[in-house]
């Protein structure tokens, strides 16, 4: 068994063109690894309070500081602007327009998303009609489609990438200090007005703008490690100077501790941690590329990526459902209070068994991030926009709300991005082949 595995791994290795980095891949899959394991750590599950969105966050404060560790959404930034830029620009020398080069993104990225979203549709609408609670679905739904919001935030960052490619080919990193300098003023107005709703623009803003350090990675703009310490240097100088003088608090993920959210919406301070992160990864790249070259470890990093998104979309929906299991069964053995010993010393299996858990819907959906090849000819440029808009929409509504409010199940927004894929010719229906 072991010399098949050995075999399976030694022939990826060798199929592997030696101009791909793998550094790349890797901090996509170990990144998805750090986000799965904070999740299932971070929202607690109380036998008597059911789940706790930010359980770890709101009773430990020392806890906070580990965030600028464990918050590593802007390492998928990173790799998706290396990624995207060397992407638009194959499709450029190969003639291939924006239109498609969309439509293929979106494909990638939002047909894994549909049976997620049928599926919580089928869910709330069943524990409703049961006579569930509205206010227990609607949180269930909100911790399971959490990943969502990441989504939509990617989605509006893969739109403008081209066009931000080319601002950072003529404009190199003032393209960046622009669009930082921007999110800035946005983030003042927001918190000066005391309106988060002010601040939603720099969901694109400073994930764009962080997006375009992946091209700077890519043309060999960072290279060396005076320049990635440098960078990673800002970002934690940028960041201190942030949480100690400003209004901004210590923790990178949402807590009801803080007044303010880094992250809902997105601050400066993302950016900034993502500086930070960038260079200190950066700064890895040469070892990293040498334990790369190892067959075992790249082979590992590929069967993650070949089933990234599953995992990405479906870890919490997972959680929430095992959660609410043990809770109905009244398992307090199984549930020990949140941030006590015992809690603590379980997490390891606590993960453990739902990564197997996981991983067996990972087998069964994982399918879906491999469709069939997509021969038809190049859409209409407004066609992959307004699914990629119906998308991002639907994405965001869920992320805040779920799929229940208090007159039931909100099936529209669950129904938007599936409608708008299916719609605007991003997704085939069986007849239409």
């Amino acid at each position: 068994m072991t010399s098949t595995r050995l075999s399976r791994a030694e022939k990826v290795d060798a199929a592997t063109p030696a101009s791909r980095n793998r550094v790349v891949d890797f901090l996509r899959a170990a990144a998805i690894t750090v986000v799965v394991l904070g999740h299932w750590t971070i929202i607690g599950v109380d036998a008597d309070g059911g789940i706790q969105p930010h359980g770890v966050l709101d009773g430990a404060v020392w806890t906070h500081p580990l965030t600028w560790v464990f918050q590593v959404m802007p390492i998928f930034f990173l790799v998706g602007g290396y990624s995207n830029a060397l992407s638009w620009r194959s499709a450029r020398r190969k003639d291939v327009g924006y239109a498609q080069w969309l439509r293929a993104r979106l494909r990638r990225l939002g047909i894994p998303l549909i049976p997620l979203l049928l599926a919580w549709l089928v869910i709330g609408v069943v524990a409703v009609a049961a006579g569930a609670p509205h206010a227990t679905v609607q949180l269930a739904s909100q911790m399971a489609l959490i990943p969502t919001w990441f989504l939509a935030a990617y989605l509006m960052v893969i739109l403008v990438a081209p066009p931000c490619l080319l601002l950072w080919e003529r404009f190199g990193w003032w393209s960046i200090i622009g669009a930082l300098a921007l999110a800035g003023i946005v983030d003042a107005v927001s918190l000066v007005a005391d309106q988060p709703l002010l601040g939603y623009p720099n969901y694109l803003l400073v994930w764009a703008a962080f997006h375009q350090f992946g091209f700077a990675w890519l043309d060999g703009r960072l290279a060396g490690a005076g320049r990635r310490l440098l960078l990673a240097g800002t970002g934690l100088a940028g960041l201190l100077l942030l949480v100690s003088a400003g209004p901004y608090p210590v923790s990178m993920i949402t807590s009801a501790a803080d007044d303010i959210s880094n992250s809902s919406p997105t601050r400066i301070t993302m950016a900034f941690l993502g500086m930070m992160q960038a260079g200190l990864v950066l700064s890895l790249e040469k070892p990293l590329t040498a334990l790369l070259a190892r067959a075992r470890l790249w082979f590992v990093t590929v069967l993650v990526n070949q089933r990234i998104m599953t995992w990405f979309l479906w870890h919490l929906t997972v959680m929430v459902g095992l959660a609410h299991l043990l809770l109905a069964l009244d398992a307090r053995a199984l549930l020990p209070e949140p941030l006590t010993g015992v809690w603590w010393a379980t997490r390891p299996l606590w993960a453990l068994v739902l990564l197997a858990l996981t991983g067996v819907v990972v087998l069964v959906m994982g399918r879906f991030e491999d469709p069939r090849a997509d021969d038809r000819p190049p859409p209409a440029m407004w066609k992959p926009i307004f699914a990629a808009v119906t998308v991002i929409a639907g994405l965001a509504v869920m992320a805040s709300v779920g799929v229940v409010g208090e007159s039931g199940v909100t099936w529209w927004w669950v129904l938007l991005p599936v409608a708008g894929m299916v719609g605007f010719g991003v997704v085939r229906l069986p007849m239409g082949r």
